[in-house]
């Protein structure tokens, strides 16, 4: 697999820019569908899309910086979804087992919520900055990387002592 056309940061930033956009308005697009959908009727159907999406979203941007530029971007980018799967999984396996135990807490999508360091306001933020200093994606990334390993070790240990107590 030979990739020919690679996009030079310093001199294609208008792509970047594109990108920035194209990123800002899906996550207004992906702000709005939660109040729209309780104008109605919020559905279990409408929550498991919007965090499906949500995590390819995030996948996507790193995925794009790889293709953009791999001799550069691909480590990185990898890294940096490795980083996306310890994170989702964290929150996601432990949301489920919190469900089946019927543990209360701020809710997000129907789901325990199990915070950490990088929510979606950091990661959106941290997407930006690659958009707008694109040269620097791979500082970015790893930066991130390590952001995200802290939220994943938080969030095992965390969810772990909450799973150990007796029901």
């Amino acid at each position: 697999f030979e990739r020919t056309i690679e996009v030079d940061p310093k001199t294609d930033r208008a792509w970047y820019g594109l990108g920035l956009v194209l990123l800002l308005a899906s996550r207004l697009a992906d702000g709005l569908d939660g109040p729209v959908a309780r104008l109605t009727q919020p559905t279990d159907r409408g929550a498991f899309l919007d965090i499906s999406l949500d995590f390819l979203f995030y996948a996507s941007i790193p995925l794009g910086f790889a293709f953009a530029n791999p001799a550069t971007n691909a480590l990185p980018a990898a890294v940096l979804l490795a980083a996306f799967v310890g994170t989702g999984s964290s929150f996601l396996a432990f949301s489920v087992l919190a469900q089946k135990r019927g543990l209360q807490s701020a809710q997000y999508k129907g789901l325990y919520y199990l915070g950490g360091l990088t929510e979606a306001t950091e990661t959106l933020i941290c997407f930006a900055l690659m958009c707008l200093l694109p040269e620097r994606f791979g500082w970015w990334a790893y930066g991130f990387a390590v952001l995200c390993a802290l939220t994943i070790g938080t969030r095992i240990i965390g969810g772990a002592r909450i799973l150990s107590r007796r029901v």
